[in-house]
């Protein structure tokens, strides 16, 4: 293996970032509940030294940290491959030692693909990239003295970023054992084994012969649901209406995985048949389908758990129907129990208890027959009971009619049965050359009807049965007339799907581009006749598939004009007037060439003429492509200027809020500059109720002498203010003493700081009340002056002479229009008048130093007369 391959290294800056500034930080007792499995790798191990064998406070820890690994912004997301391998590597980084951050851990890339099972380059392309692109995973190349690759050490941004910032409250922040503790469940899950020198080998785990496409989602899928399983064995299902189709446990495992509840109904199949699941349902009185239930074998055998019977799943296997109890004659149940037909766990116990037993969902309501569910027997064909011979499918037994069971697409239906010994054969009674149970001994396999279902033949590869006809739906049908015949001749379900999604494509982009959505089936329907003159009839395409997928259906532009197919409008039906553009200008080219050839060669033979015009044509067309390349330059230019400018703008925005930010923190950092408060942002609650008080009772003063004083005699002003500011005072300790009647007086006085900020509040909030109640009467006696009831009379006589009220001015509603504008006008004068007196009031105050803040030669004494807190009488002594 090449040293680019086994390190995959990619220089990250935040790699040389990384400090070792924060340690575990464990306080001394911490998860003393939490108890760490030594490594067993034995799935049927009955001792405490089992790895699947937890107990809740390891399961919930080891739970709530791989979900939030899985949560992190950097890792969801990614493929399910991506996300295992996360996990992996998170379980094998090793844990701080004291104040060093050391989350590390080094791994081959091909080791890391066994654990995955899939390839190295698949752990390249799918893994390194894109975990080192969301800044998941920051790797770096491991070499020895000799300048040789030995690893990869790799980074998990999640972990060292919680280690980091949250210590050891982070669901992340697993301990040495805790992390020993979740390596050892991988490895009995789906490690690959080990057989290290002078040491006792780790057997491969449960899922390790599971590789290829869909390997990890296996072993993703099995690690949460282990995880989510009590100590009973069964999965915790979730809650609430699922899809009958999928049933509740894929709709528990899609939920876990974040899939859709389709794709965990494959996974969960997939377990099943591996035999590490196995799905029932709850017995009930009626023998009717119950609720349905998962079990983990591996963690019920674990615990020592009874185990649960498996229920039947598409896959290879001996498929024979188990007999229900109700079962009489020679359908009675079997005593003795069979072994489990499946690989990955061992045998399974049969359970005793006839309540685990249950009539199956696809069984009809008839009389009891053998079951066609729960493979649980194995493969018997000399115990004389009638019709064991025919398998798990129901068909009839071989006679003349044997063609009955055959699929509904004129295949054969020896292609998809599941009995070793039904096939297409001698009739009954004719002597058979050779035994076709002894060719399919061992083959596994379920097949099901026309329509679409998934089968499974001989332990190959999960199709879906071709269809005949074309699609039900109308708008397709029209669209697929005309290459019914290549319908037909797609080999499987899976092609017919893709095209009817191509097809359903090209139908939605032509709506979108203005086509109507009741011509669109008919111009694709078009463009596939016109394709298949082009080619020359449907006898000539030797793949149907990839003609229809790659040359029928997609839309070919002749020009740049995005509603342009084969210099058609796809809008309107005509021809393409940008094609006929572009046809134009080539010919004009043509032509002007021409001319100068002419001009400047006369006397040109033909094929030489010819000649030399291709090779000017030839040369146009470079410069053409060349000066394309160059504006395409260009616009990439542009592009990334104007992507370095937004860089630039979001860097000075940043730095702008990050100052914006320190400005705020210092300003919250300053004294309070009336009592001198400690970190009270330059003024404390209190102080900045006082100022408010005292504003408002200024204000108050200015409202009463509006109105009431005489505006050229200060001292009459001064008298006016002088008098509000104490009926302020005495509504002040009114309520006050209120406030104390109804609170606790003796936590008042055990914080003087509270009661400062509660007494200055009470202030506030009466001045407020003061403040409106003298501008509401100032308002009322400006009101009934004799300039407000001038322009009340005033405005009362024109909208009484209004043209609509000219015939009846008297009248009510001409009354009530002429008294609402005179309260009106009466309301605007008051207010004018208002605004006028307190800005000549305040413009008197300026000038005579009334309204001046007081000097600091007069609060000094004020301030030197309180008493000095503790912090700052100790820094006088100091």
């Amino acid at each position: 293996m090449s040293a680019g391959a086994a390190a995959a290294v990619l220089d990250h800056p935040l790699w040389d970032d990384v400090d070792n500034s924060v340690g575990e930080a464990l306080l001394p007792g911490q998860r003393s509940a939490l108890r760490s499995v030594p490594a067993s790798g034995k799935p049927d191990s009955k001792g405490p030294e089992d790895p699947l064998r937890l107990g809740r406070p390891m399961r919930l820890r080891l739970l709530a940290a791989v979900r939030a690994l899985l949560a992190d912004p950097s890792i969801a997301g990614q493929s399910d491959v991506a996300r295992l391998a996360a996990v992996v590597l998170y379980a094998k980084s090793r844990a701080p030692k004291g104040q060093k951050n050391d989350n590390q851990t080094s791994i081959w890339v091909a080791e890391l693909g066994r654990w995955l099972g899939v390839g190295e380059s698949t752990v390249n392309r799918r893994v390194l990239a894109p975990l080192r692109k969301s800044d998941g995973v920051h790797t770096k190349e491991k070499r020895n003295a000799k300048g040789h690759p030995t690893g990869l050490d790799c980074l998990v941004m999640p972990l060292w970023k919680a280690r980091k910032s949250g210590g050891a409250g982070h669901p992340l922040a697993l301990t040495k054992a805790e992390l020993a503790t979740l390596l050892h469940l991988c490895e009995a899950l789906f490690g690959h084994g080990w057989t290290p020198e002078n040491k006792k080998p780790t057997p491969p785990g449960l899922l390790a012969g599971r590789r290829g496409k869909g390997a990890a989602t296996d072993r993703l899928g099995l690690l949460l649901m282990v995880l989510n399983t009590r100590a009973s064995g069964w999965l915790q299902l979730c809650g609430g209406s699922v899809k009958v189709k999928e049933g509740r446990g894929a709709a528990t495992l899609a939920r876990l995985l974040g899939c859709s509840p389709s794709g965990a109904r494959k996974v969960l199949a997939r377990l099943t048949e591996a035999g590490v699941v196995a799905r029932q349902r709850k017995a009930t009185s009626t023998r009717m389908r119950g609720r349905a239930r998962v079990m983990l074998l591996p963690v019920a055998r674990a615990y020592g758990r009874t185990l649960a019977p498996v229920e039947a799943v598409s896959g290879p296997g001996a498929v024979f129907s188990q007999r229900p109890d109700s079962a009489v004659g020679d359908h009675a149940p079997a005593g003795a129990a069979g072994a489990l037909g499946t690989s990955g766990i061992g045998g399974a116990e049969h359970p005793g208890d006839p309540a685990d037993q249950e009539r199956p969902g696809s069984a009809e309501l008839h009389a009891d027959h053998a079951s066609m569910a729960t493979p649980v027997v194995p493969l018997q064909l000399d115990c004389g009971f009638s019709g064991e011979g025919r398998g798990a499918e129901g068909r009839r037994p071989e006679r003349v009619c044997v063609r009955e069971d055959q699929a509904a697409d004129g295949e054969a239906a020896v292609a998809g049965t599941g009995s070793p010994v039904a096939g297409v054969g001698p009739l009954r009674g004719e002597k058979p050359n050779e035994s076709s149970v002894d060719e399919r001994v061992g083959q596994r396999a379920a097949v099901a009807g026309a329509g679409g279902r998934l089968k499974v033949v001989g332990g190959g590869k999960a199709q879906q049965q071709r269809r005949v006809g074309l699609p039900a739906d109308l708008r397709l049908r029209v669209a697929l007339g005309p290459v019914s015949w290549l319908w037909e001749r797609l080999k499987n379900g899976w092609q017919q799907d893709q095209v009817e999604a191509a097809a359903k494509a090209e139908l939605a982009q032509m709506v979108g581009l203005g086509v109507a959505p009741e011509g669109a089936p008919r111009l694709l329907a078009d463009r596939l006749t016109d394709r298949l003159a082009e080619t020359g009839g449907e006898a000539l395409v030797t793949g149907p598939y990839g003609w229809l997928i790659g040359r029928g259906l997609p839309q070919r532009p002749a020009c740049s004009h995005r509603k342009c197919d084969d210099g058609v409008r796809l809008d309107t039906g005509e021809d393409c007037e940008n094609c006929g553009n572009v046809l134009h200008l080539r010919r004009a080219r043509r032509a002007r060439i021409g001319a100068d050839i002419d001009r400047e060669l006369p006397g040109l033979a033909d094929a030489e003429r010819r000649r030399v015009l291709e090779e000017r044509l030839r040369e146009q067309a470079a410069l053409e492509a060349e000066d394309f390349v160059w504006r395409r330059e260009q616009a990439r230019e542009q592009q990334a200027r104007r992507e370095e400018t937004r860089a630039t703008a979001q860097e000075r925005a940043e730095r702008e809020a990050a100052a914006a930010a320190a400005a705020d923190a210092v300003g919250q950092a300053q004294p309070c500059e009336d009592c001198g408060q400690e970190r009270a942002a330059g003024l404390c609650e209190a102080c900045g109720y006082r100022r408010q008080t005292e504003t408002l009772l200024g204000e108050a003063g200015l409202l009463a002498a509006a109105w009431s004083a005489d505006l050229t005699d200060p001292g009459n002003i001064a008298a006016v203010a002088a008098g509000a500011r104490t009926a302020i005072t005495d509504s002040v300790s009114a309520a006050w003493q209120e406030f104390l009647q109804i609170t606790d007086v003796a936590a008042l006085e055990a914080n003087p700081g509270a009661a400062e900020g509660a007494y200055a509040y009470t202030a506030f909030q009466t001045a407020q009340q003061a403040v409106q109640e003298y501008q509401d009467t100032a308002l009322a006696m400006l009101g009934r002056t004799e300039e407000a009831e001038t322009e009340a009379r005033q405005a009362y006589r024109t909208e009484q002479g209004r043209h609509w009220f000219q015939h009846n001015p008297g009248g009510a509603d001409a009354v009530a229009a002429a008294t609402r504008a005179a309260d009106d006008a009466r309301e605007r004068v008051a207010e004018c008048m208002l605004a006028t007196r307190v800005e000549q009031l305040r413009e008197q105050a300026a000038r005579t130093g009334q309204a001046a803040a007081a000097r600091w030669s007069n609060r000094l004494p004020e301030l030197a007369a309180r008493a000095l807190d503790g912090d700052a009488a100790g820094a006088v002594i100091a």
